[in-house]
């Protein structure tokens, strides 16, 4: 079952984006965003943020949350 880091990646590969391209985006390197994909460190809240906003799709699609109908 893939996790937001899963769904993250999955985003920058459909875009045809490098991890330097998105590290750019965050302001970090690509050595700390690879650290992210892997699971090496905790990806920031605000770097979540700003990737959601940057690919313009929400959180809780990024996260697997589908909303239910009432």
């Amino acid at each position: 079952m893939p996790d937001y880091i899963d769904r993250l990646r999955g985003l920058r590969e459909d875009h045809d984006l490098t991890q330097k391209d998105i590290a750019k985006v965050l302001g970090t390197s690509q050595t700390m965003y690879a650290r992210y994909e892997r699971r090496a460190n905790e990806l920031p809240l605000r770097h979540f943020i700003t990737l959601c906003q940057y690919y313009k799709v929400s959180a809780d699609d990024v996260l697997g949350f589908h909303s239910r109908q009432r």
